[in-house]
């Protein structure tokens, strides 16, 4: 699991005369899934190690992710012309409240420790202190 950062949300405010369960329902509604695609180098003397914990038989943070609304989680590995060996990291995200689902997943205990783990494998790119969120360019939906 990467470590995540919050990034500002704007959201459609619903009408003053719907009740509570009414305006629930709207924000649900107006809430779209939002795509993430971030990138972080890797130690190469740790990419067995990296590819064991995040092996589909390991259960990891994989709970915690899907009650933070975080789903379709996928890491890939590409080494590159440079030499060097990259994870790309892709994700969506369904909640309707992202700043406080992260907030949660970051105070869980399993899932410090689950980055303290997987933190010294990780190389971040310069100037980064983990993953680097990426510019999406292109959707088909």
């Amino acid at each position: 699991m990467a470590a995540l950062r919050p990034v500002a949300v704007a959201r459609p405010q619903a009408s003053r005369s719907l009740d509570d369960g009414a305006r629930a329902g709207y924000q649900l509604a107006m809430s779209e899934t939002r795509r993430f695609g971030m990138v972080i180098g890797i130690r190469p003397e740790r990419l067995e190690e990296y590819r064991a914990l995040h092996a589909d038989s390991h259960p990891g943070v994989r709970d915690l992710l899907d009650k933070v609304h975080m789903r379709n989680f996928s890491i890939y590995l590409q080494r590159l012309p440079d030499g060097n060996h990259y994870l790309f990291g892709y994700y969506e995200y369904d909640g309707t409240d992202y700043e406080a689902d992260m907030a949660r997943l970051a105070a869980e205990p399993r899932n410090r420790e689950w980055l303290a783990m997987c933190d010294p494998m990780q190389i971040p790119l310069p100037g980064e202190p983990t993953w680097k969120q990426m510019e999406r360019v292109y959707y088909n939906p």
